[in-house]
């Protein structure tokens, strides 16, 4: 059985998991942590006042967050101690045009976000969240606004085919288009016909046929781009009218909750632990190795978490790892207490990126898919991933320092490689170790189903992640100054 100390970690990650259906509420969740452990949020539109010794943190895109704590003894050219992770996982979005109507059915249109294992968001009750851009009006003035939303209750769901209907699925495999196959069924056209008249006469809103004055506007053409009862649920959650919804970004969302489970309590069941359960844990330390006065008191460099949208299609985004977010951020920092060019290309090389992404535990059922030596276990500590050519950014040096931080708090760690003979995947560590020159250690607390709807991994796995990225924020600069590479 988890002790306390692993569940009480746990039940924290599993209260964030269940407040982060999408990178925007992952994100918001962030924020009042943050908040709550006095960070102060600044703008990039703005100019920054920092001084040693206090917390920030900003958003952009409000789906990437990077979060702060300058040491009390911190000068420009020091360098930065961070840990990246990500806030977006595989799903399915709303299209620009959700509306779909066939065979006497609403559904709604989307489109594959992300590899995901879309044969598993088959039978499973949905829902929808994610953003809003909504017109309001004041005093005659208009304005906009960002607004998140979700739709707790079940509204969709995409039925499986009947095996009468295909007899072969059980033995040639279950082979999903995509693009015709995996639309979620929100209603039957009779109901949401009926269901029209009812809102048109009790509701404050007024579907498309309910607006017989004519004075339709341009501002209410989404309405033929999504089915009304999509809309009239959005509004309702936002306490807003149809037609002041200008725009949006929806995915579709299990409403199955996160939950500790297994029959020793063991395990973790959710989805999105890819890769929130290492955003969680990230942030997590961060705050907790900075919460107090002494913690900064004898720190020389800058504690950081990154936590970027945008990884499971590349990272290429205005708030992805390949974006100037990153070194914006530390020229930002270092030039805030020194205008010197020189020391931004110092501080660098004194930093260090911890890139945390889950990694692949051992399947039982399908041993053969990693080699005897390299098999990460549940209940083994952090996975260091390494691949010789990059697609993972650890080496011997960036491996030994946050193995070194394990040893010193007994903590396990596990290491990976991938088969010879089968493709492997990548992180941010080697976008931003050659976008902005930091040594990068690759790491993931390891777990199974990675990008099924439903994933799993193990309550101690998320003690020793959350321990060992603490144990880094307070040690590393102390560590890093025992080694000698490049003299």
């Amino acid at each position: 059985m988890a002790n306390k100390q692993e569940c009480s970690v746990a039940s924290d990650l599993i209260d964030f998991l269940n407040a982060s259906p999408t990178a925007f509420h992952a994100v918001e969740e962030a924020k009042k942590r943050l908040r709550n452990a006095g960070y102060e949020q600044v703008s990039e539109r703005e100019d920054w006042k920092l001084e040693s010794g206090n917390r920030y943190f900003f958003t952009r895109n409000h789906s990437t967050i990077v979060a702060f704590a300058l040491g009390k003894k911190y000068v420009a050219g020091n360098g930065f101690y961070i840990i990246g992770a990500h806030t977006d996982s595989p799903c399915l979005k709303l299209k620009p045009v959700s509306k779909v109507t066939k065979g006497g059915f609403l559904e709604v249109g989307v489109q594959t976000y992300g590899g995901g294992l879309w044969h598993t968001w088959f039978d499973r009750d949905l829902t929808i969240a994610g953003r809003v851009i909504v017109r309001e009006e004041k005093d005659g003035s208009v304005s906009y606004s960002h607004r998140l939303v979700r739709i707790e209750e079940p509204i969709m769901r995409v039925p499986t085919l009947a095996i009468h209907l295909e007899r072969t699925v059980n033995t040639d495999g279950f082979k999903v288009n995509t693009q015709s196959q995996l639309l979620p069924v929100l209603a039957t056209s009779i109901k949401a016909e009926l269901n029209k008249v009812v809102v048109a006469e009790n509701g404050p809103f007024k579907s498309e046929e309910a607006q017989a004055d004519g004075k339709k506007s341009d501002k209410g053409m989404i309405t033929t781009k999504h089915h009304s009862l999509v809309l009239e649920m959005i509004a309702n959650q936002i306490g807003c009218k149809v037609d002041d919804i200008c725009d949006f970004e929806l995915q579709a969302c299990d409403t199955q909750p996160s939950v500790i489970a297994g029959a020793a309590k063991e395990f973790i069941f959710s989805g999105r632990l890819d890769n929130l359960c290492s955003s969680f844990c990230s942030l997590k330390a961060l705050i907790d190795a900075t919460s107090s006065e002494s913690d900064l008191e004898d720190e020389i460099g800058v504690r950081m978490v990154a936590l970027f949208d945008h990884e499971e299609v590349g990272s290429d985004s205005a708030q992805g790892a390949g974006s100037p977010v990153m070194l914006d951020a530390l020229s930002r920092i270092t030039s805030s207490f020194n205008s010197d060019s020189k020391l931004l290309p110092k501080a660098i090389q004194r930093s260090y990126l911890v890139s945390a992404d889950m990694a692949h535990a051992l399947h039982p059922n399908y041993m053969d898919k990693h080699e005897d030596s390299h098999q990460p276990k549940l209940h083994g500590g952090l996975v260091l991933k390494h691949n010789a050519n990059q697609r993972y950014a650890t080496n011997a040096v960036t491996s030994f320092l946050f193995r070194e931080i394990a040893t010193k708090h007994n903590l396990p760690t596990q290491d990976f490689v991938v088969r010879n003979d089968m493709a492997c995947g990548s992180t941010i560590g080697p976008i931003l170790a050659s976008g902005v020159g930091i040594r990068t250690v690759d790491v993931g607390a390891p777990q199974l189903s990675m990008h099924s709807i439903r994933e799993m991994c193990a309550v101690d796995d998320v003690k020793y992640s959350y321990e060992h990225f603490k144990a880094f924020f307070h040690e590393f600069s102390h560590l890093d100054a025992k080694i000698t590479v490049d003299i």
